[in-house]
């Protein structure tokens, strides 16, 4: 099947349609990623946390065949700020200005909101992927000249798509976050004879504090209800307020997603006394557990570990997914088993003046994150040395 030279835009994800845009979701290799499916990304449109109001504008390509289906999709955003995108480019944005550049907007592909890997040059498993990805890349770096917009960005892209971009003219930039791998684990005990004696004591001391002191429930499928997203938006907005000052998502969202994606959502909440004080937000992919979004309104010893990294890892063990990625940040976590993996992102900037630093920025930058990747894996993995 043939693709049509035109690349068209679309403003919102409904104007393609949940049956074409999964269709171009549905590779193999994507293993089942929830954050590019239709339903997603259109909650956080029809919830209005995605849209043109909040500085994400959409403007999602779509390639067509002959037949005129669409064979390939980007998400992607035309930008006003650089807010809840977990790769940092505040500091470009800051240099251009003073230098009397424009740096917004920009152009960002990528799963609003959200610091987890997974593709972003969507298509068809029909037609051949490279194929695909060139007609969605000329047609960004179209926009992005048609905008007058300062860059194109790909936040999070696989490690695939961030080769590919690289060689095609985008500079690369690499960071890190910290991932739990199942090494085949019976349970969470063989999970724990795989550590250091110390850490062992350590973790097991931690779980039995926090099961102390609350009764803990995981919730998926037809077990969410109303009730249990009224405390969890609850939970969300405080840590929010706490640390960014600027929630990003609204109570709406959370509803359709427990409407539209109940089968891939995994909510830990805590009940103490008959009330929930906390919780933690997963979403569940083919070979991944994600987590996304952890609050309280009460402290409890421990129990954000419990929560967000212990539960996540038993419920991993038990349904056979090989891996947890536990957001962004947190150097925290790898005595609890998650260690350093990079992730990566691919820009575009448009004015010379500017792409040359930040292009030997990220070179010197990748350096020193592989290396710091090495150093703490290195001197800090919780897992027992052989020899």
């Amino acid at each position: 099947m043939k693709l049509k030279p035109a690349v068209r835009v679309c403003r919102r994800i409904a104007e393609v349609g949940r049956e074409a845009w999964d269709a171009c979701a549905a590779q193999p290799a994507y293993a089942g990623n929830p954050f590019i499916r239709y339903d997603f990304l259109d909650a956080l449109e029809a919830a209005n946390c995605a849209v043109e109001r909040t500085g994400w504008g959409p403007q999602h390509l779509v390639v067509d065949d002959e037949a005129g289906q669409p064979a390939a999709v980007m998400p992607l955003y035309l930008k006003s700020h650089s807010q809840g995108e977990y790769i940092f480019d505040h500091a470009w944005a800051d240099a251009y200005e003073r230098a009397g550049g424009r740096y917004y907007p920009k152009l960002l592909s990528a799963a609003p909101f959200t610091p987890a890997t997974g593709p972003r040059l969507l298509v068809r498993p029909d037609i051949a992927a490279e194929e695909g990805w060139e007609y969605l890349t000329s047609g960004a770096l179209t926009l992005c000249e048609r905008y007058g917009a300062s860059s194109f960005n790909v936040n999070f892209p696989t490690e695939a798509e961030w080769t590919w971009l690289g060689a095609h003219g985008l500079g690369q930039r690499e960071g890190q976050q910290y991932h739990w791998e199942n090494a085949g684990y019976a349970d969470f005990e063989a999970f724990l004879g795989a550590l250091s004696s110390g850490r062992r004591k350590t973790i097991r001391r931690e779980r039995r504090e926090a099961q102390d002191a609350v009764e803990i429930v995981a919730l998926t499928g037809a077990d969410l209800g109303e009730a249990h997203w009224d405390a969890f938006f609850g939970f969300y907005m405080d840590t929010g307020s706490r640390k960014w000052g600027r929630p990003y998502l609204t109570r709406k969202f959370f509803s359709l997603l427990g409407e539209r994606m109940a089968d891939r959502v995994l909510l830990v909440m805590a009940r103490r006394a008959g009330r929930w004080i906390a919780g933690a937000l997963n979403l569940i992919g083919d070979d991944c557990l994600y987590g996304r979004h952890w609050g309280c309104v009460e402290e409890v010893p421990f129990l954000h570990f419990e929560l967000c990294y212990y539960q996540a890892i038993d419920w991993a063990i038990a349904h056979g997914l090989p891996r947890v990625e536990a957001g962004a940040q947190g150097q925290h976590k790898i005595a609890r088993g998650y260690l350093p993996k990079p992730v990566y992102s691919a820009h575009y900037i448009a004015d010379p003046a500017l792409r040359a630093p930040v292009e030997d920025f990220l070179r010197r930058e990748r350096e020193g994150v592989e290396a710091d990747m090495e150093w703490l894996t290195e001197e800090y993995s919780p897992f027992r040395r052989e020899g």
